[in-house]
């Protein structure tokens, strides 16, 4: 357990501690937060989430707000234009990974709801896990398995089972902090303030 009684993977750095403290496990039933939220972690493939998080509001900035509906007009020029920015991640399978998960993400939204495909997956309220140590965080989950082979199915790319649960701890799917952390209960008392999507 960190001295402040945190989590000790947000270490002491701020803007770590802040994403910690604000934003990690708080349930997100947003459409199109959840879209961002998975781009950004598929771009984390192979990196940290600490470099992600701050190249963040250049990746904002360059995807359109990660707005589905603009990203899924993307066309090689924009590929192009975002493969020569050097503040995001300059990956061409990832950019590109980006624009066919916007265009799967409208039809899905149009189909009843991205938020409703994810949430349902845990019946529309945050799973509460009761971890004591880090140790005791898992990387993938039978159910991280089953997300992942949902997604895949519907022509998601980068979306592999422990992308899928690092993105489901952080959008509150699953309330990972420790039971030590301040955050823990927080973070189920918002998951009590919507039961379903």
């Amino acid at each position: 357990m960190h001295e402040s009684g945190r989590c000790p993977w947000c270490g002491t750095d701020p803007l770590y501690v802040a994403y910690h403290d604000e934003e990690w496990g708080v349930p997100e039933w947003d459409s199109r937060a959840l879209y961002e939220k998975l781009m950004l972690d598929g771009f984390q493939a192979g990196l940290s989430w600490y470099t992600i998080l701050k190249k963040r509001p250049a990746f904002r900035a360059t995807f359109d707000g990660f707005d589905p509906v603009k990203i899924a007009r993307y066309g090689e020029a924009d590929v192009n234009r975002l493969l020569a920015d050097a503040g995001i991640v300059r990956h061409r399978g990832k950019i590109e990974a980006a624009i066919i998960a916007a265009r799967q993400w409208i039809e899905i939204e149009a189909g009843g709801g991205f938020d409703k495909f994810l949430w349902d997956f845990v019946d529309g309220k945050p799973l509460q896990n009761e971890l004591v140590w880090m140790s005791d965080v898992q990387a993938e989950t039978p159910l991280s398995k089953e997300v992942s082979k949902a997604l895949k199915a519907r022509g998601f790319k980068f979306v592999g089972p422990t992308i899928v649960y690092a993105f489901m701890q952080a959008v509150g799917m699953v309330n990972d902090h420790l039971i030590g952390c301040p955050r823990h209960a927080s973070v189920a008392i918002l998951g009590e303030s919507k039961s379903t999507v």
